[in-house]
């Protein structure tokens, strides 16, 4: 799948999440649709579907603001267990999830 090229990298400063937001933003544009996010233990990959990418390092899923990395590419993933330790070398997971229409209506 790392066929692609690297088209942007992105080092996470701890307190700075509003910087790698506005990043993710200003890359998501550069790419085509994205297709998945690997996440490391310090970093993360989020690919399109011509396999190109970019990075953010110095975030993995052990760290708390990782969630909102995830959220923000619309990753598909289990809030409660994406901290969860693994002995594979990346947690590999789909992007490009959709929310269906009024889920955040109260009934």
């Amino acid at each position: 799948m790392t066929a692609g090229r690297q088209v942007a990298c992105h080092r996470f400063q701890s307190g700075q999440l509003n910087e790698t937001l506005e990043f993710l933003k200003r890359t998501r544009s550069e790419l085509r649709m994205l297709r998945r996010a690997w996440v490391y233990r310090d970093r993360v990959l989020i690919f399109d579907v011509n396999g190109d990418w970019f990075e953010v390092e110095g975030i993995g899923y052990p760290d708390a603001d990782v969630v909102a990395v995830l959220v923000a590419v619309n990753t598909a993933f289990n809030k409660d267990t994406i901290h969860n330790p693994t002995n594979d070398e990346f947690k590999d997971f789909k992007t490009g999830r959709r929310y269906p229409w009024a889920a955040d209506r109260v009934m």
